[in-house]
């Protein structure tokens, strides 16, 4: 049965480069009426609604991935002339075999059927993913392209020394020392590094290393909040950012114009660049550049924590983590000290 957790983890694309043409129908499906254009003009219409509704209750990036996925869902269904909402289970069923010849990952296509099922839900219709025609093809199109994922780069104490030594004594250099050290101490996404903020901050009893208080995370969507502990190093390099910035409250990291000014804030996307940036400064393997991203430093750090002999629930305390075969992936490529 399908479910909506874990998007931004699974890190699937939208099936943009679809050609929405011959489909793999099933036998015995009966002929569809002819549909009118206005159908789907509603369809889209009461998508629009639907995001609207839904907005603020889930992570922009989900929004996204259902508007993005449905859109593409109703066009198939322009291509062969079906209802898209509410849709047929047969129909939905035939998409995800369309879907699994078009090489796409089997996460992309489960993000695809997903999506069709939550806008289903949210307009309290029936949802078309728990019917058995539907749950057969997923599995099929499981077993035919199975289920693994690209993993992040790992970023660990090595390479984050090398991406270190690539900054400078400007304000970005400044800007980049204190971002890498805090997400390798916190393990905190991309989305979490950029949210945190100065107010947030507390000197440890000790005189010696601080804590920032993450304020809602992907695990912590009610926001409970929760206090992470950053070392001295890391400490001193957000010392240093702030005082070079002058930037006294608000989110603690921002952009860095050109006229050598920090901007309001700074975007997940924006930290994704930083890293890949730093890495070809430092003149790392391509290969390790081309798969650098904005959770490098998370997984990481959780593979260093494996190799110096944490267990798994610490590193997944660490890590806010919830789901052990989450974690397993992310450690899966540890170079492990015998």
């Amino acid at each position: 049965m399908l479910n909506n957790q874990d998007f931004a983890q699974s890190q699937a694309k939208s099936p943009d480069h679809l050609a929405f043409g011959q489909i793999l129908a099933f036998p015995m499906t009966p002929k569809p009426l002819v549909l009118k254009s206005n159908q789907y003009a509603h369809a889209r219409t009461l998508l629009q609604e639907t995001v609207q509704k839904i907005d603020g209750a889930y992570a922009p990036a989900t929004i996204r991935a259902y508007r993005s996925n449905f859109e593409f869902f109703i066009r198939y269904c322009e291509e062969q002339n079906l209802e898209p909402l509410p849709c047929r289970p047969i129909d939905l069923a035939n998409y995800i075999a369309h879907l699994s010849n078009q090489n796409l990952k089997s996460a992309s296509i489960r993000l695809a059927a997903v999506s069709v099922a939550a806008i289903h839900r949210f307009n309290r219709m029936n949802d078309p993913s728990k019917d058995p025609d539907v749950i057969l093809e997923l599995r099929r199109m499981f077993r035919k392209l199975g289920r693994h994922q690209n993993q992040a780069a790992a970023i660990n104490k090595e390479v984050l020394e090398s991406l270190i030594g690539a900054t400078d004594q400007t304000l970005r250099g400044y800007r980049d020392r204190a971002l890498l050290l805090t997400a390798y101490d916190s393990l905190c996404r991309r989305s979490e590094l950029a949210a945190l903020r100065v107010e947030d901050m507390a000197t440890l009893k000790t005189g010696v290393g601080i804590q920032i208080r993450l304020r809602k995370s992907k695990a912590d969507q009610d926001a409970h909040g929760r206090w992470i502990s950053l070392g001295e190093k890391t400490q001193l390099a957000i010392e240093e950012w702030l005082r070079e910035s002058k930037i006294s409250s608000g989110f603690l990291f921002r952009g860095v114009t050109k006229y050598n000014t920090s901007t309001q804030e700074i975007a997940g996307a924006q930290i994704n660049r930083i890293y890949k940036q730093l890495a070809s400064k430092a003149d790392l393997d391509s290969s390790l550049v081309q798969h650098i991203s904005g959770h490098s430093l998370r997984v990481g750090s959780a593979q260093d924590l494996l190799a110096s002999g944490a267990s798994m629930p610490m590193i997944m305390n660490r890590g806010r983590w919830t789901k052990v075969d989450t974690v397993m992936r992310y450690v899966e490529n540890a170079q492990l000290t015998i």
